[in-house]
């Protein structure tokens, strides 16, 4: 090392060339040479090789959105083979363990053996591997190695081999994250014996199930669940047979278990620091100051958390029972928050029911392709179409009621969180459904709705949203409130200004309220919906009056006509009671002693103002 030091600074050599720099290397495993390679094939129109290299980008960036595009693209060119998207850069043991996970939830057991035992074989051959690779120089490419201190002899040994060794623990956590993922897979040795001891007594090999139930418990050694189950294969192999731990798992845990304790000396007394990759870890093995310090920093998060949640609650929302499910802060984004319990099961069924009419009478889609893709149809249905199938009898009046209810609830939740004291008004309110169009879901890659914002004009390459027409640009607050989650994709996701960095990911429930400002800082988008029908309340609101939902007046009006003719006797009602009649001539305002008491009052609209009636055209 000292001698490498004094050759580059006197001859200025160029970088190694046997060992890549740590941003080549960072840049090798997000497989951005692909990305570059896919681009070349293309232009030199070889087009199988483009396209596996851009599928291989793909499987470690799925979240690219250029990317995704680009494949639907390739997907749809003649010429292409599928066979040609194939992960060039698969890993055997990942293959083998989703296939193993896939026969065994399948209680394909037999099958369910054989690949993960493949699986765990490679994994640890993997890891071998990749223990190998943590031999080298020590890196320490943070530092200005002109500036810091050199360490003398034996400490700078002490330093690289505790290098070495938290090099080596970490390579758990490379084996266990799945390309394209963030995080590492929980406990990936443990989970394999544990998936492989149920596997084996379901085909009626006590011997190897008792064997993987002893390898589990080196990783656990009090688990009860395991301790029950390992008595019932002593019981039913018989008490003189010898039950082991499988060699191989002995050697992992013991070579893991060395390597910590000196890790751990190495942080007590020498003022290194170790993030632990495994969750078995033995506490007599974590000195105890550590222990301390744990403890201490988990008080500290949680008083943390409980400021957050102090400065957050602006005062009380206006309805019980309703929960903050995420924040800003936890969306990694500003203006964002997601409720649940805004709806009862009852009442999303009663709304789902409504929607049915959607796609035969709503407000133009009717169930045709949808505007954002071909892959999915559409149907729409606007508060005041609601109640005028409801004076013609083809709907429910107290589903259509409750349309305005359930959208007047958000709207309340929504300013009291963002902006109390200052009114909100409706801007839209689009009962919207989208439905997977069968047949047409395979390789699909596009979005059921691209990545936009509510009321400006997104230049991603500018980095910049012009607020300026045909933008909604008066539009303050977005929502959303889900009616069901019996479909798959739909989900709701943020981007930055890219358009392409996902940020947050929003999944659909019953009674859940996604709600965020709209503008340049919320970019957002719909992944597409792969099967099934995705059915919500789509929300936008104003501060400006002036802009406030027509459609809204209207429909509060004939609501308000239904109440009061519910409450005259039969003898006083009009002849032209009817449905025809009803839903042609002009609504009559009631007078307001009339009014039930759980309606709620129109907006205050100056009538001679005329706001332009919006098309339901950048729903979710």
């Amino acid at each position: 090392g000292c001698l490498q030091r004094c050759l580059g600074r006197r001859l200025r050599p160029a970088p190694s060339a046997h060992r890549a720099s740590r941003a080549v290397r960072r840049d090798f495993e997000r497989r951005e040479p692909y990305n570059y390679l896919q681009v070349a094939f293309f232009q030199l129109k070889k087009l199988d090789q483009a396209v596996s290299a851009a599928h291989t980008f793909f499987v470690a960036n799925p979240q690219h959105l250029q990317m995704r595009e680009d494949i639907e693209k390739y997907r749809r060119m003649s010429g292409v083979k599928s066979d040609s998207f194939q992960d060039l850069e698969a890993t055997p043991h990942w293959e083998a363990y989703e296939t193993g996970v896939q026969h065994y939830d399948a209680d394909e057991y037999l099958q369910a053996v054989a690949r993960l035992e493949e699986s765990l074989s490679e994994a640890l051959s993997a890891l071998e591997e990749c223990r190998a690779l943590c031999e080298g120089p020590w890196e320490d490419e943070d530092e200005d190695e002109e500036e810091k201190m050199q360490p003398g002899l034996y400490e700078a040994i002490a330093a690289h081999y505790i290098q070495v060794l938290k090099c080596r623990q970490q390579c758990v956590l490379e084996i266990a994250t799945k390309p394209g993922r963030i995080s590492a897979t929980e406990d990936f040795i443990p989970s394999h014996l544990d998936l492989l001891q149920f596997a084996y007594s379901q085909v009626g090999n006590q011997t190897l199930a008792a064997e993987c139930a002893a390898s589990y418990l080196l990783f656990y050694p009090t688990d009860e669940p395991m301790l029950e189950k390992m008595k019932r294969y002593r019981t039913e192999l018989g008490e003189d047979a010898a039950v082991t731990a499988r060699q191989s798992i002995q050697h992992y845990v013991q070579r893991s278990l060395m390597e910590k304790k000196l890790i751990y000396y190495a942080v007590e007394h020498l003022g290194e620091t170790f993030n632990d990759p495994d969750l078995w870890t033995p506490d007599e093995l974590i000195p105890e100051n550590l222990k301390e310090k744990y403890r201490e920093d988990q008080k500290k998060q949680k008083q943390e958390t409980l400021n957050v949640e102090e400065r957050e609650k602006r005062g009380p929302l206006p309805f019980e029972g309703i929960v903050v499910t995420m924040d800003s802060q936890q969306m990694n984004g500003t203006q964002r928050v997601v409720f649940d319990r805004v709806l009862t099961e009852s009442e999303c069924k009663d709304l789902l029911r409504l929607t049915k009419a959607a796609g035969e009478a709503g407000d133009g889609y009717r169930a045709r392709r949808s505007p954002h893709t071909p892959h999915e149809r559409f149907e729409g249905l606007t508060v005041l179409k609601a109640m005028q199938l409801a004076q013609n009898g083809d709907v429910e009046w107290r589903d259509a009621k409750l349309l305005l209810q359930a959208s007047e609830k958000s709207r309340k939740i929504i300013e009291s969180y963002f902006t109390p004291g200052k009114k909100l008004h409706f801007s839209f309110t689009h009962l919207v459904c989208r439905r997977a169009v069968d047949g047409e879901q395979e390789g699909r890659m596009d979005l059921s709705h691209p990545v936009h914002a509510d009321n400006c004009l997104l230049d991603p390459e500018g980095q910049e949203c012009w607020k300026e027409p045909p933008a909604y640009v008066y539009r303050d607050y977005s929502g959303i409130l889900y009616l069901n989650d019996d479909f798959q994709g739909g989900g709701l996701f943020f981007t930055e200004m890219d358009t392409v960095t996902v940020t947050a990911e929003v999944h659909p429930r019953c009674g859940r309220l996604v709600a965020f400002s709209s503008g340049k800082e919320n970019p957002h988008g719909v992944w597409a919906v792969s099967r099934g029908r995705r059915c919500a309340i789509a929300l936008w609101y104003t501060h400006s009056q002036e802009h406030a939902e027509q459609e809204r007046v209207k429909a509060e009006e004939l609501m308000e006509q239904r109440a009061v003719e519910q409450d005259q006797p039969d003898g006083d009602k009009h002849q032209g009671a009817g449905r025809s009649s009803r839903s042609s001539s002009e609504p009559r305002a009631p007078s307001r002693a009339s009014k039930p008491a759980d309606q709620r009052q129109k907006p205050g609209l100056d009538r001679k103002q005329h706001p332009k009636v919006l098309r339901a055209r950048d729903e979710f």
